[in-house]
């Protein structure tokens, strides 16, 4: 019997999911062994304004910390994003967004790891993926 996949979901998949219900069977569905970027929990983290969104977040993550499944970056992966962004930089992108980094940072966690990122917004991670292997599933924006 095969070992059931590992995944991350970025923070878009995430925020859709509070917000409008939306794709929860990669949230909550069987069939894969989720693990939180400690970047993606930040990320959540700043953008939940009201009670209800950090009562809901703050359930989604307790599961989470429990099964002691909340990956943070190592300082080997602050070195290799280091490395990451100043090629982006040479290829023309503006390393200086704050999402930017965050991808880079979320990116090499899932690689480290072998877990598959999933995310609704491609662009960033198509680019980091171009000078670091990891598996990376895109789903559709939601609309």
């Amino acid at each position: 019997m095969a070992a059931p996949e590992k995944v991350f979901l970025d923070t878009n998949i995430y925020v859709d999911w509070l917000r409008r219900d939306l794709r929860p069977e990669l949230v909550m569905g069987r069939g894969a062994l989720r693990f939180l970027s400690a970047v993606v929990e930040m990320e959540l983290r700043a953008g939940a304004y009201t009670r209800s969104g950090r009562r809901a977040l703050e359930h989604a993550v307790h599961g989470y910390m429990a099964a002691a499944r909340i990956v943070p970056p190592t300082t080997g992966i602050f070195a290799d994003a280091g490395e990451v962004l100043r090629r982006l930089r040479a290829s023309g992108r503006d390393v200086r967004r704050a999402s930017l980094v965050h991808d880079v940072l979320i990116a090499l966690t899932a690689r480290t790891i072998g877990a598959t990122l999933v995310t609704a917004d491609a662009a960033d991670f198509e680019a980091i993926r171009a000078l670091r292997r990891f598996s990376l599933q895109v789903v559709p924006a939601a609309a």
